[in-house]
């Protein structure tokens, strides 16, 4: 009888580690891995010469996988744009197109192994469905709702996955962006918020330049990344451009409105931000012992380049040099006085010729050539025919170069575009800046 028992209990345990390594072999090659549930996402946004655009997304599945197991058709990538500002905040909404799709480490970078999977996706100016933000009076940040799904399984050595549904957010990266600060600064009674870039220390260099740079109309509010992103001047802080000064502050000020918000009325010759804006700029340079005030540069589009001939105006030995571009001062408003004292500060002017907003036959041309005629002997002009892309990459139906608004000139100076003869050399404009010193 004893034996019998010994016999059942002995079959009752191989019937149990069967099942048991049944079970456990289940398990591990299942089709939803140990942790697929708290699957998440990252967006990466990186600033684009129309804008901000979101590239990729960087998609923790939370199992390690080799980098042959996912192609661009195993995930699909939807979006649903909105802007609460609006009545009706539904912008948009559909499938991006995934262009590249690769096992990659926490940050994004390619590698042999890894339990993160990183989707490129198609971009371009006319992509609306790329774009983190909404113009609707000015530019802002808006909800992007993306979810990612699973069409195609991954198989790997342990198992296989399938069926993953992601829409779990872990936030967001913004390129460049992220390597500005932000802060605000009150004079009197107004309050400018701002962005601003640190150099990197450079040995044997005490001291760096300064780049002010002056948004448009679009960017104004208190949210001082709307200006770095909505028209790419986080290309300031760039490795290419940062190489000319060897290294350089940015220091980028936000109106609560328009800079073009003068006294009397919209555009009158003056701003109500002027005395806030160079005390501000007096402030970063106090509190940032290495800038150098002999190179002080300032710049803008539009309604921030008509701010950029103010202050030249009215500070004409402060500044090294000024670049503005498609700027906004009716050349009416500007006296012979004027010409005198703006003659004293280098400029490099940028406009199109087709810019329908702001005509160069009103401001820019004319204003150059008073200038000429007064004797100014370091002032340049950059007169495009029109503003189209330079890249390559972005081209209309016929083959031919994407064409932007003419009055997005401000395109040409973030790629350093503008070029001219000085002393029998080609020179561009962050060159001829960057030796720029009073």
């Amino acid at each position: 009888m004893l034996n019998t028992l010994k016999k059942h209990a002995k079959s009752a345990m191989l019937v149990s580690i069967t099942a048991a390594m049944t079970f456990s072999f289940s398990g591990h090659s299942s089709a939803k891995p140990l942790g697929a549930t708290t699957a998440s996402f990252q967006t990466v946004t990186e600033i684009e010469d129309w804008g901000a655009a979101v590239t990729k997304v960087i998609v923790d599945i939370n199992t390690p996988i080799p980098q042959s197991s996912v192609l661009e058709e195993t995930f699909q990538v939807h979006v649903k744009r909105s802007d609460n500002r609006l009545a009706n905040p539904f912008l948009e909404e559909g499938y991006r197109k995934v262009t590249d799709a690769y096992v990659s480490d926490a940050k994004g970078k390619p590698a042999v192994r890894g339990k993160y999977v990183v989707l490129e996706m198609e971009i371009g100016p006319s992509v609306s469905l790329g774009s983190p933000l909404n113009y609707y009076g000015r530019n802002l940040w808006i909800e992007t709702d993306y979810t990612i799904t699973q069409t195609k399984d991954i198989v790997y050595e342990s198992g296989t996955i399938s069926g993953l549904t992601i829409s779990k957010s872990n936030g967001e990266i913004r390129e460049l962006i992220e390597d500005f600060s932000t802060g605000s600064f009150t004079h009197e009674d107004t309050t400018l918020t701002y962005a601003n870039y640190e150099p990197q220390k450079t040995k044997g260099v005490e001291k760096n330049p300064l780049v002010i740079w002056l948004h448009g109309g679009g960017e104004g509010g208190t949210d001082a990344t709307i200006p770095l992103a909505a028209n790419k001047a986080t290309a300031f802080a760039s490795d290419e451009i940062q190489a000319y000064f060897d290294g350089a502050h940015v220091l980028v000020p936000q109106t609560p409105t328009r800079w073009m918000e003068g006294f009397t009325g919209n555009a009158d010759g003056t701003s109500i931000y002027q005395e806030a804006l160079i005390a501000l700029i007096e402030d970063y340079v106090a509190n940032h012992k290495d800038v150098d005030p002999n190179r002080i540069y300032i710049g803008g589009a539009s309604n921030g380049g008509y701010m950029t001939m103010l202050m030249i105006r009215d500070y004409p030995q402060y500044f090294a040099a000024a670049f503005p571009v498609c700027e906004g001062l009716r050349d009416w408003l500007i006296s012979d006085a004027d010409i005198q004292a703006l003659k004293e500060t280098p400029i490099w002017f940028v406009h199109a010729k087709n810019d329908t907003t702001l005509l160069p036959d009103q401001n820019t041309v004319p204003t150059y050539n008073r200038l000429l005629a007064a004797g100014a002997t370091n002032v340049h002009l950059s007169l495009f025919d029109d503003v189209h892309d330079t890249s390559g990459l972005y081209k209309n139906a016929d083959g031919t170069p994407h064409q932007y608004p003419g009055h997005w000139s401000w395109i040409y100076v973030y790629n350093n575009d503008p070029v001219t003869t000085i002393n029998g050399k080609s020179t561009t404009i962050m060159e001829w800046m960057a030796a720029q010193s009073k």
